[in-house]
């Protein structure tokens, strides 16, 4: 009956009959979370009849955790042992974090399938406050991203909290967790969709509003990846695709291609359905020493395909740069 329900979403949405069912290997990090997420995705084709496994891999990015992503290469180290291995035929598939995306992938990649969005806000973890106001003096907040850290430093600028320190935070979400409640840091602030997904809401102390702390590209979705040439995957992805989410994401997405959009820069970018086909798009910028103030950028627009998804991220793009925003070249 699953599998029939699977059939019939895949009709609606190509107008042909389901391909044959596949052997598909998925290709995962093997942290907790993209453990996860490569399930998720293995137990929804299995309910489409097809049969799937997975290849747990280590990549580059969960290996080094001495230095900032910003230093060590970016996004990319997170996607390049799996590009890897579909590229060598040990697996047909990898499933994202799109946040953790490059927004261009090499020849031969594309990304075949979006799937609804959880919850994209950032969430405020901590045994000790329940927020940046509450935070004792010389407190240390802990965070990966450099997003993260120009928005927070902002709101700390803000409160006149010059005494609060930012440090860098780098392991899978466990071992984030694990530095918190060391004592390490006194808050972090994760993606509220993780937590979610490994059954960890508790662990949140509050979820910042998109006022507060707007999120990264793609945050909360994720990407599954193939290679260009398998028609087949891209068939057989379809039931999974949600297009609502697919367009909000293409076009924040596009916010940062145009800016150059990676670890090394503070770039935030988040859609939201107004209604109808109306998407309005919001974006933040920093510079990369955090010396300059956060400059924003807002625009809505009619989107019904993906081409004007990523003409929204074009002119807002365009808004940061009249602002003062430096393309990252």
């Amino acid at each position: 009956m699953l599998a029939l329900t699977c059939q019939k979403i895949y009709q609606a949405v190509t107008n042909v009959p389901t391909t044959t069912p596949l052997h598909i290997t998925i290709a995962t990090r093997e942290s907790r979370l993209a453990m996860w997420q490569a399930e998720h995705v293995q137990t929804l084709l299995h309910t489409c009849g097809h049969t799937v496994t997975l290849l747990g891999m280590t990549t580059r990015g969960d290996q080094i955790l001495d230095r900032s992503l910003s230093k060590v290469g970016g996004k990319g180290l997170f996607v390049k042992e799996l590009e890897v291995a579909m590229d060598n035929g040990m697996a047909d598939l990898a499933v994202h974090s799109l946040k953790d995306v490059p927004m261009n992938l090499p020849p031969g990649f594309e990304l075949a399938c979006v799937m609804e969005r959880e919850d994209p806000h950032d969430a405020w973890v901590s045994a000790v406050a329940d927020d940046l106001a509450d935070l004792a003096p010389s407190a240390v907040v802990g965070t990966s991203s450099l997003r993260r850290a120009a928005l927070l430093q902002e709101r700390l600028a803000a409160m006149g909290r010059s005494d609060v320190r930012i440090e860098p935070l780098r392991g899978n979400l466990d071992t984030r967790l694990g530095k918190l409640d060391s004592g390490a840091y006194d808050a972090i602030v994760l993606a509220s969709a993780g937590l979610k997904r490994l059954g960890l809401p508790q662990r949140i102390r509050r979820i910042f509003t998109f006022e507060e702390m707007l999120p990264a590209a793609g945050q909360g979705a994720l990407g599954i990846e193939i290679k260009s040439d398998r028609a087949d995957l891209r068939a057989a992805l379809a039931p999974l695709m949600h297009m609502p989410t697919w367009l909000r994401v293409a076009s924040e997405r596009a916010v940062s291609r145009a800016m150059g959009g990676s670890c090394s820069v503070p770039l935030a970018a988040h859609a939201r359905w107004q209604g109808g086909s109306l998407l309005q798009l919001d974006a933040a910028w920093g510079d990369e020493q955090l010396a300059m103030p956060v400059l924003r950028a807002s625009l809505s627009a009619d989107v019904k395909s993906i081409d004007q998804a990523d003409a929204l991220g074009l002119a807002v793009a365009q808004g940061l740069q009249a602002a003062g925003a430096k393309p990252r070249t």
